[in-house]
């Protein structure tokens, strides 16, 4: 199958994938499998939207991406619950899908109530501060973001994010399963993946946001968080073989000011892989971090989207695109990219899922390989000067992706087995692959989605 011709059948999937309501394209639907059930398939799920909606921007096809931002912030949570049971304010649907009441078209939203688990979505309002952010850079449409409901929109998302917690750290604490990875995986706390979004979101918020009397207090909030946000994440996630060996010679039982080991890790808890896995020149930010833990694993997403948008320096960018050209095998392998490494496996698989048989070890979320992570990967490819790894990757995804028909995932170590329960013509599949393929082809449709270090805010930190 020539690239020519992948494309074209990308391009008319995705077309198929696409919901109507009254008339007007307001978002894609998750998959399209005609061999299996729909389930909930058939929803938009906002996260999902995402890779879909940069495809149409790059084309030019705006219409879709500003009904969808529209409408999705119209089913925003924004009265103030005191029932458990209700979405909290500021919160936006993880899902929606169009029913027909009495021959009216109505959007219904999904908050999290019909999840396996119940499990509210973190990352949905700060994927749409993102897309919006994305949609303005593309067509200049900020008439959209500074009209009085958007800004509203804004502020509920930030005083979700940002106003009463119990917490004193400048990352954002979460349960498990209210992200990507939507099922038990022991990311409960602070996962990276939720990090990166937050630090992007608050970036696109800090751009969007106008100046008003009862806007002020949101961007001096926002200029405090970000600068913190960015040296915790730089300064105590990142792992290399430097910094490897000063946890390795870590005293633990720390107190004060003069503490070294600020969270308590102990020595003990290195995982036994990564002293002989870890390269000379390489280097990445661990998945997760807390009092007396640090996970150890690479989480693919939050470790893309850290140099997309420049929470990582340049020299750290550099050092996770060695790691993973020096691990290609592990972290690629056939079908670009594994959501995670390494899997869980024996009684760490049971004990932390819960022995969830779809989550077996390098399977799903457990190890799994996401072509999604194809665009994410490309840009921190083109962003880090390093275009020829995107063609790389391309090249193993141009013929497998059509030839198997668009699947959701990959099972096995190198994700050579089309995934057990994966939906096929999967649309951010599709939509990744496409996005993909244009930032090759057009590297300035990075500005979309990428963010340029901000030296006023490294210098604050200092």
């Amino acid at each position: 199958m020539s690239t020519s011709n992948s494309v074209v059948k990308a391009r008319k999937a995705l077309e198929a994938s696409i919901i109507y309501y009254r008339g007007r394209p307001v978002g894609t639907v998750a998959a399209l499998d005609p061999e299996v059930e729909s389930l909930n398939y058939d929803q938009c799920f906002v996260r999902d939207f995402v890779p879909s909606a940069i495809a149409f921007l790059m084309e030019g096809n705006a219409e879709i991406v500003r009904n969808f931002l529209v409408e999705t912030l119209a089913l925003q949570s924004r009265e103030r619950q005191m029932n458990c049971f209700k979405p909290g304010q500021g919160l936006m649907p993880a899902s929606f899908k169009v029913v027909l009441q009495n021959d009216q078209e109505h959007l219904i939203a999904d908050f999290g109530e019909q999840a396996i688990g119940g499990v509210t979505p973190v990352d949905s309002c700060l994927w749409w501060l993102i897309l919006l952010r994305a949609y303005v850079k593309a067509t200049g449409d900020i008439e959209l973001a500074h009209r009085d409901q958007f800004q509203r929109g804004i502020c509920l998302i930030l005083d979700l994010c940002l106003i009463a917690r119990f917490d004193m750290y400048p990352t954002l604490l979460v349960p498990d399963g209210t992200f990507m990875i939507d099922r038990r995986m022991g990311v409960y706390g602070y996962p990276l993946e939720i990090q990166v979004l937050f630090y992007a979101a608050l970036r696109a918020a800090r751009q969007l946001l106008v100046p008003a009397e009862t806007r002020d207090s949101y961007i001096q909030v926002v200029d405090n968080r970000l600068g913190h946000l960015l040296y915790h994440v730089r300064q105590y996630y990142w792992l290399n073989l430097k910094r490897l060996n000063e946890i390795y010679r870590y005293k633990g039982e720390e107190f004060g000011e003069g503490a070294m080991n600020k969270f308590n890790i102990y020595p003990d808890s290195i995982p036994d892989w990564l002293t002989e896995w870890l390269p000379e020149t390489g280097g990445y930010l661990a998945g997760n971090l807390g009092p007396g833990r640090m996970d150890f694993r690479f989480f693919a997403l939050g470790n893309m989207m850290a140099i997309i948008s420049s929470l990582v320096s340049e020299q750290q960018s550099q050092a996770i695109m060695d790691l993973i050209e020096q691990r290609w095998h592990d972290l690629v392998g056939y079908t670009p990219m594994k959501i995670c490494f390494p899997a869980l496996e024996g009684r760490d698989w049971q004990a932390i899922t819960g022995s969830d048989p779809k989550n077996i070890p390098w399977s799903y979320h457990n190890g799994g390989n996401w072509p999604v992570l194809v665009w994410m990967l490309v840009a921190a490819a083109v962003k880090t000067g390093r275009p020829e790894l995107g063609h790389r990757i391309l090249e193993l995804v141009d013929i497998c992706l059509y030839r198997d028909q668009w699947p959701e995932y990959y099972d096995g170590k190198h994700g050579r087995l089309i995934g057990k329960e994966a939906r096929k013509y999967q649309t951010w599949t599709i939509a990744a692959f496409l996005v993909a393929k244009e930032l090759i082809a057009n590297p300035d449709h990075l500005a979309l989605v990428s963010f340029t270090e901000d030296p006023a805010m490294i210098a604050c930190t200092i």
